[in-house]
């Protein structure tokens, strides 16, 4: 007995290493459109277990691109769908075999040649009920059709609803802008104009290039007589473009149903309100939307704008439309899509000398800071190591540790566009802060009296716009936000934060000009020509970044 556990252990001593090694099965669900498109299938949920079975199965689900990575031991195994998707009706599943070798990758593709197809209304269950729409399947058809939308101070969605270029989104989403940038995908971004805004009905029509939006096939909406009707209880659909994250469906269920609009408890993300929303039968009910900030409406509840309210817009757009000239077809500066990996950031932070404040200069109404990458992560790090010790039981050394670094962390209504940290140059005008005449005269009389006053100071002036020069070529920004700071009830005032590509402005400018306007005088320009230093110190920010290009 004993002999035989030794020959044993030797026998399993001898195995290879490789022959415990696990690998990685890469998996890729695609389908063909009617146009011949390749269109991946994203949140597709796949069943994976070992044969012979010895548990139960495995469930992953694609990412946004159709794809998912699982690592495996080696052995023998099944690869099935969960549920079908339902595809252009037809209803695609798929039960795939496949062996895992040792220490070796594998490659699954599911497409319709290897897929069990039916027509969508082969899937009916016994009642003879043809099945919802799904919004995976819903997100595949649509998903080029979904925009982001760009304002200086807010992000949203919106979706393409006629081939000439017109587009649907909510009013609240996009508020009051006289500009609006419309994103179509990773790389191609246009300028919009607003044909209709109607703030009662909560719905506004955008009007890009004809040319720029023939990529995307409108969403077809019933704006005759037959419009499609909600009740409580109906399940929902709703496309999004978040902001900072891939285009994305979420599904919910209709709470409240009133003459304007729908209450549902879909859960938007972050700067997605004014996608479309399907019902269970595939066709746009309304538009997602944002409540009122006054009223009351709870957590978890969303307002959708309903249909017939979107078509009457969209019937006041088209009259407009006409004998006008389209909107430009000039593709606009967008972000790099290489990120910053975070060891390079980490490792600039400890290679940097000095503080962390960002890069300043002084301008007539305002103070301008230039920030990198860098300097956000150094902050972050740096603001979790002072709550650290706060936490820890440490003494706060009143407010000389956050005030140079509060610059980099408090952005108002783009605080988590910059919390993302994008591999880009970002340029902030803070307007500065000024005591009145009479102010000082009264604190000096005071003084008289033997009261001492402390400075009472306003808003020099709010922040209108800013223009950029590399040399005498004036540069695009990327984005030319503005941050809403409240300084009091109903009262706001505006910094800029502009957006810029990173080697946008760097040592190859025979100079970098900026030129600042406020809001108290619009026509009046001031120019500052930018430290020859402070541009090299941004360009040595950014060389991490360039390397691992």
């Amino acid at each position: 007995m004993l002999r035989g556990l030794l020959v044993l252990a030797a026998l399993l001593a001898g195995l290879s290493p490789a022959a415990q090694e696990s690998s990685v099965l890469h998996i890729q669900v695609v389908l063909v459109d009617a146009a011949g498109k390749a269109t991946p299938v994203p949140r597709h949920a796949l069943l994976i277990s070992d044969n012979p079975a010895t548990a139960t199965p495995r469930r992953v689900v694609t990412t946004s691109d159709g794809t998912a990575d699982v690592r495996l031991r080696p052995g023998n195994y099944t690869v099935e769908s969960d549920t079908p998707v339902v595809f252009q009706g037809k209803a695609f599943h798929w039960t795939q075999t496949l062996d895992i070798a040792a220490g070796r990758d594998a490659v699954l593709d599911l497409s319709a040649a290897n897929a069990e197809v039916e027509t969508a209304d082969a899937t009916a269950d016994a009642t003879g009920t043809a099945p919802e729409a799904d919004s995976t399947s819903l997100l595949m058809q649509w998903q080029d059709s979904v925009v982001a939308l760009w304002t200086p101070t807010a992000h949203a969605s919106g979706f393409v609803v006629d081939a000439n270029g017109l587009m649907a989104t909510s009013q609240r989403a996009v508020g009051d802008a006289s500009s609006i940038e419309v994103q179509l995908s990773p790389t191609v971004k246009v300028a919009a104009t607003i044909l209709a805004a109607d703030q009662e009905r909560d719905a506004a029509v955008l009007w890009i290039n004809p040319a720029v939006a023939a990529a995307a096939h409108p969403v077809t909406l019933a704006c005759g007589d037959g419009k499609p009707s909600a009740s409580a209880g109906q399940k929902l659909s709703a496309l999004e473009a978040p902001l900072g994250d891939p285009k994305s469906a979420t599904v919910g269920r209709v709470s409240r149903v009133t003459e304007h609009e729908i209450e549902s408890d879909l859960d938007l993300a972050t700067g997605s309100a004014g996608g479309p929303v399907f019902g269970p039968d595939g066709r746009v009910v309304g538009i997602t939307s944002i409540g009122d900030e006054h009223d009351g409406r709870r957590r978890g509840r969303a307002r959708i704008v309903r249909i017939g309210d979107v078509c009457e817009v969209l019937a006041t757009a088209r009259t407009k439309m006409g004998g006008a000239a389209p909107p430009s077809a000039v593709q606009l500066p967008v972000e790099p899509q290489h990120a910053i990996p975070v060891d390079a950031l980490k490792d600039a932070v400890q290679r940097r000398a000095g503080s962390l404040s960002p890069y300043q200069i002084a301008a007539a109404d305002f103070d301008v800071a230039f920030i990198t990458p860098v300097l956000i992560y150094g902050a972050q790090f740096q603001s979790e190591q002072m709550n650290r010790r706060t936490r820890g039981g440490g003494t706060r050394q009143g407010d000389g540790g956050w005030a140079p670094i509060r610059p980099l962390l408090e952005f108002a209504n783009w605080s988590q566009y910059v919390a993302d940290m994008p591999p880009v140059l970002l340029v902030r005008a803070t307007p500065k802060m000024v005591e009145g005449f009479w102010t000082k005269v009264a604190r000096g009389a005071a003084v008289t009296q033997g009261v001492a006053i402390p400075p009472i100071k306003h808003f020099k002036s709010g922040f209108l716009r800013m223009r950029a020069f590399c040399g005498d070529a004036e540069v695009t920004p990327i984005h030319p936000f503005r941050l809403e700071q409240r300084i009091g009830d109903g009262d706001a005032v505006y910094e800029g934060l502009y957006v810029f590509d990173p080697d946008a402005l760097g040592p190859s400018c025979a100079s970098v000009k900026l030129v600042l306007y406020s809001e108290k005088e619009p026509q009046k320009a001031d120019a500052q020509i930018v430290d020859p230093k402070v541009i090299q110190q941004i360009w040595r920010d950014f060389e991490t970044y360039r390397a691992s290009r």
